[in-house]
């Protein structure tokens, strides 16, 4: 008995193992009919057992599409049927993917990040009026807070004002406006404000567990 025992590293490969074994062992016996009439009935009679194992799948769009096609590729694309639809090539579906086009950005002030030139490139394209001055002293009050979260010291306006001419290429300028952003110190408070929070309930908790601590035991 021990003999004939057997392990799933000397079995066959499954192609796709949620069918079980026993689906791809009527598979095989479906390609080793001689005949193309009884390979037909075989199949026909696979494919229903296949949907009875997926019935969940039942109110897909071309379920008997994808259970045709999963039999082609659990027969290695050898048997010869005639299927309702199209055969699957092997040489499609082994297809590598084309490498997806990750934008490469290298930006000379990586602590705006790319999401700020976005935004640059998008007010250049607005036409010139109040909306677009808006937009351009939003953007400056952004990379504001952006310089302050990479440096912790004030920046003086000019310096965002110059970096917003440098990223647009000269197309936003703010350099002769009177106008000034908003101030670093109501930027870092914002920041504070939550750090501040989150220290209190720790500390909360700590209070409340000290004051168990030294409790009097009776």
């Amino acid at each position: 008995m021990i003999d004939d025992l057997e392990y799933n590293t000397e079995r066959e490969h499954l192609i796709i193992p949620e069918y079980g074994r026993h689906m791809q062992k009527m598979i095989n016996h479906a390609k080793s009919r001689e005949t193309k009439e009884e390979r037909n009935k075989l199949a026909k009679a696979i494919i229903s057992v296949m949907g009875n194992l997926q019935p969940h799948l039942r109110d897909v769009p071309d379920f008997q599409h994808k259970l045709w096609d999963q039999l082609f590729i659990m027969a290695d694309f050898e048997i010869d049927v005639d299927s309702p639809y199209d055969k699957p090539e092997r040489e499609v579906l082994q297809a590598r993917p084309e490498p997806l086009a990750y934008p490469q950005n290298f930006p000379k002030y990586r602590f705006y990040g790319n999401n700020i030139k976005t935004m640059i490139d998008v007010a250049i394209t607005w036409e010139e009026g109040e909306m677009k001055e808006a937009l351009k002293f939003t953007i400056a009050n952004h990379m504001k807070k952006c310089f302050l979260n990479w440096n912790k010291d004030t920046v003086e306006d000019a310096v965002i004002f110059d970096h917003l001419f440098e990223l647009s290429n000269g197309k936003l300028d703010l350099k002769s406006s009177t106008e000034a952003l908003s101030d670093s110190s109501n930027l870092l408070r914002v920041k504070s404000k939550f750090s501040n929070s989150n220290k209190n309930s720790k500390k909360g908790g700590g209070s409340k567990k000290k004051y168990s601590n030294n409790r009097k035991r009776y």
